[in-house]
C-alpha cells in the first residue's frame, strides 16, 4: 500500500515557494530601475511613463520599445548603442529617444 501524500505540505511549501518568486520579481523590477537610471525620476514621473506604456497600442512604439530593451539586455550598458569605435554597428533605432511632451 502506498503512503498518502500530505497535501497540506505540498501547499504550504507551493505557498512559500510562490512568496520567495513574488519578491524575487519585486528585487528584479527595482533592481532594472536602478539599472536603467529611472530611479532619478519622480515616483509620480516614472508612474506616469509606465502607465502611458501600458496604454499605448502603436505595435511600432512597443516594437521599438521591445528592440531597445533587448539592446539593453545585450550590452548591459543602459542601453546605449554600440558604435564602430566600440566594435560594431548598432541595431538600435537611429532616435533612441522616443518624443516626449514636455
Amino acid at each position: 500500500m502506498r503512503k498518502p501524500r500530505d497535501i497540506d505540505a505540498e501547499l504550504q511549501a507551493l505557498a512559500t515557494k510562490a512568496k520567495q518568486l513574488k519578491s524575487r520579481k519585486i528585487t528584479q523590477l527595482g533592481e532594472l530601475i536602478i539599472a536603467t537610471g529611472a530611479d532619478a525620476l519622480e515616483p509620480d514621473l516614472l508612474a506616469g511613463v509606465l502607465l502611458s506604456a501600458l496604454e499605448t497600442k502603436a505595435a511600432a512604439t512597443r516594437s521599438d520599445w521591445r528592440a531597445r530593451g533587448e539592446a539593453f539586455f545585450r550590452k548591459g550598458e543602459k542601453g546605449k548603442p554600440q558604435t564602430a569605435a566600440h566594435g560594431g554597428r548598432s541595431s538600435a533605432p537611429q532616435n533612441p529617444r522616443p518624443d516626449t511632451a514636455r
